[in-house]
């Protein structure tokens, strides 16, 4: 269920080249609905960008642009995008892709990437007084690369944004016989949907069909009483790659687990698979994967690729001298457990690769491709409950077993 806030002044705020920010007070409430028949994103005469926005009726938003590659962000509170496409939302050539959906509770994010730097001439949201319908309206035209940098880069605002991150006190020590806690990450979700393919009748997306998995594995986890679980997320909303692991160590997490369900182009890919982190990938597949993933995180306007300096990277290969042998260990338990509930199993289980969501350099990580979507065979698995039941059992067994094993060798581990 969408959260509803209710305004009695509101302020939005715009930026754009040469104009000064300017805010307008008026009153809103509710959840808008997109207009997909009035919408629509076109090329101008100029060389620049139309853009057009029907609403059932004005909510607060704000707008801003983003580097490498060029991209606009609308942010508003909040927006209901169904019935909207990105194939009949774009008609012109200056934008090159649509992405819209929940961003945060409360939130909804449109990000259009740019075919080259283009800045914000105007921007204007019309309310019709007698239907209280509205039309945002922004024009966009040609800037150069260095005005376009110049002027780019998210905005702080506490009203929008996360708060800054607080000093945590260290987690309580669990004993030797305590659950262990696992924090199961779904992957996408949100603005960002992960893969998407036609199923029976219908649309598979892969953000809504990991969460399920997720919900039934931590189910089954917490039933067996030798783990607790927690969720990065529990509903549609983006969650950023630094936010998954950040939520990992806030809650002072023995082992963490990102799941997928990916698709590749090349439609090679068959069957589970656990990927640990590495420097090098393994594959050009796993390659592909770790740059799908990251690359996600540019609907947040973050580029974790860079994020680390040599003095951190140090000390981060450090502490993983420690971690990644255990998380080694975990992804082999893992592929154990699952083949032996039946899998399938691809033909090379174990992989790695740089995601960057595997980075806490003090818990062990694995990384889960339970199928791939464009593999007619995984899709119809991950459709069928008994087959996702089964594999939730083999994960389990595979958590256990680790456990067990990560025990016998805590006495060989560097205190």
């Amino acid at each position: 269920m969408s959260r509803i806030f209710t305004w009695v002044a509101v302020v939005v705020a715009v930026s754009w080249q040469g104009m000064p920010v300017l805010a307008q007070t008026q009153g809103f409430s509710g959840l808008a609905r997109v207009d997909p028949v009035s919408s629509r994103i076109e090329d101008s005469g100029s060389g620049g960008a139309h853009i057009v926005l029907g609403l059932s009726q004005g909510v607060p938003y704000r707008l801003f642009t983003l580097t490498n590659p060029p991209r606009l962000v609308l942010d508003f509170q909040e927006v209901d995008w169904r019935g909207l496409s990105s194939d009949s939302l774009l008609q012109g050539e200056q934008i090159t892709r649509a992405q819209f959906g929940t961003y945060v509770p409360g939130w909804s994010r449109m990000v259009l990437n740019l075919a080259e730097p283009l800045s914000v001439q105007s921007a204007a949201l019309d309310i019709d007084t007698v239907t209280a319908q509205a039309t945002l309206q922004l024009e966009l035209v040609k800037t150069s690369p260095e005005s376009f940098a110049a002027r780019a880069g998210a905005p702080t605002d506490p009203r929008w944004d996360l708060p800054v991150a607080e000093d945590l006190a260290a987690p309580i020590a669990r004993g030797p016989d305590a659950p262990l806690l696992v924090v199961l990450d779904p992957g996408h979700g949100g603005i960002d949907p992960g893969a998407e393919v036609k199923g029976e009748g219908k649309t598979v997306v892969e953000k809504d069909l990991i969460l399920g998995f997720a919900i039934e594995l931590g189910e089954e986890l917490v039933r067996s009483g030798r783990f607790q679980v927690q969720l990065t997320r529990d509903g549609d909303y983006f969650v950023s790659l630094e936010r998954r692991i950040a939520l990992a160590h806030q809650a002072g997490a023995d082992l963490f687990v990102s799941l997928h369900a990916d698709a590749l182009s090349e439609g090679l890919a068959h069957g589970a698979t656990v990927h640990v982190l590495s420097p090098e990938a393994s594959d050009v597949a796993s390659a592909k994967l770790a740059e799908r993933h990251d690359r996600s995180d540019l609907l947040a306007g973050v580029d974790l690729s860079d994020a680390d300096d040599r003095v951190t990277g140090i000390l981060l290969d450090l502490a993983r001298q420690e971690t990644q042998p255990r998380s080694d260990a975990l992804a082999r338990s893992l592929v154990d457990g699952m083949a032996n509930q039946g899998g399938p199993m691809n033909r090379r289980p174990l992989r790695s690769a740089g995601f960057s969501v595997l980075k806490a350099a003090d818990i062990p990580s694995v990384l889960i491709e339970i199928g791939f979507l464009s593999s007619p065979r995984d899709l119809k698995n991950l459709q069928d409950p008994v087959w996702r039941a089964a594999m939730t059992r083999g994960i389990l067994n595979g958590l256990v077993a680790w456990r067990e094993e990560d025990a016998a060798r805590r006495a060989l581990v560097r205190q």
